[in-house]
This record gives C-alpha cells, sequence and structure tokens, in this order.
C-alpha cells in the first residue's frame, strides 16, 4: 500500500464491540469504559487496520490521508 494513514475513533459512536482489537490487535485497544484507541494514529497503511475498519459494526474507524484529508474509509460518496 505504501500511504500513510490518520486514524481516528468517532468516541461518540463506538459501541465497544471489540471487533477492531479482533481484527487489528496491534492496530487498537480499548480503554476501561470499552472506547476504541488507535495504538498509533498515525500509521503505514496496512490491511489489518482497513480490515478492522471495515468490520467495524457502526463505522465508528474513521481513516484519512494525513497530507490531504482525502478518505480511505469509509469512502466518501
Amino acid at each position: 500500500m505504501g500511504d500513510r494513514w490518520h486514524i481516528e475513533i468517532d468516541r461518540g459512536v463506538c459501541i465497544g464491540s471489540g471487533m477492531c482489537v479482533s481484527n487489528a490487535p496491534d492496530g487498537f485497544t480499548l480503554d476501561s469504559a470499552r472506547q476504541s484507541h488507535p495504538t498509533e494514529p498515525d500509521t503505514d497503511a496496512n490491511e489489518q487496520i482497513l480490515a478492522a475498519a471495515e468490520g467495524c459494526p457502526v463505522e465508528a474507524i474513521l481513516i484519512t490521508l494525513p497530507d490531504t484529508g482525502e478518505a480511505v474509509f469509509p469512502p466518501e460518496e
């Protein structure tokens, strides 16, 4: 993939399902309130992070390109 990504969690939407941690255990953690946090908000693009975003039941994971802000996930319509 080669890109860098900026990862954000919409904590108003996150339901703490833990799917992100299951799909990308090195990319996400859950805090004591079961809210997701990226381990590195700016990271290299990788398939596990994308799978976590795609597998989030409420689409609380937002991935953008840090230089341009262009959406990687969810894709802009």
